[in-house]
């Protein structure tokens, strides 16, 4: 039941997204997109992707708040070094740990990183656990503290909102390749 449910959002979300980007609400455009999500389902499948923790709904709040809270202030930043008289920041690739157990949880704190202004991920060690961010804004020791603090926060908010030790039940995909 529970993956037929999944699915069946799936499709609708295919479809609203088809719908938005014609941006006209009609039946023929909700028609070819049900057409598109079913092809796209059934043709391209995702592979299954292990949920191993639990879900605290207002763990998850406080993420939400703190990344809004961190998407303006680093919007705003951003801006202004586009727009301050001087020379342009000085930028930098910085390497971070992440202590995530979770693929899932990992690839969302790489999501939030490349939202965020001012930072992309270069790339992801998925076996260390190493990413490797392009920093826009790195000319002072306080400016580097500050990505480290951030990465450090964001972490603790993700382990708090899915992976907490209590709740942790490693796949058995994982059991396997450990062994």
């Amino acid at each position: 039941m529970r993956r037929l449910l999944l699915r069946a959002w799936v499709l609708c979300f295919l479809v609203l997204v088809w719908v938005l980007l014609w941006g006209d609400l009609s039946l023929a455009n909700i028609v070819g997109g049900t057409i598109i999500a079913v092809a796209i389902t059934v043709l391209l499948p995702l592979p299954a992707v292990p949920v191993e923790g639990k879900l605290h709904p207002l763990s998850l709040l406080k993420l939400l708040v703190w990344v809004v809270y961190h998407l303006i202030v680093s919007s705003v930043q951003v801006a202004w070094l586009a727009i301050r008289p001087g020379p342009p920041p000085l930028t930098a690739v910085l390497r971070a740990h992440l202590a995530l157990k979770s693929d899932l949880v990992l690839a969302l704190a790489v999501n939030i990183m490349n939202l965020t202004p001012g930072t992309i991920v270069l790339e992801i060690d998925q076996t260390r656990r190493m990413i490797y961010v392009h920093v826009l804004d790195v000319g002072s020791d306080r400016a580097v503290n500050r990505f480290y603090t951030q990465i450090d926060q964001l972490q603790r908010l993700l382990v708090a909102a899915f992976e907490r030790e209590a709740d942790w039940q490693p796949s058995a995909e994982k059991e396997v390749d450990a062994s």
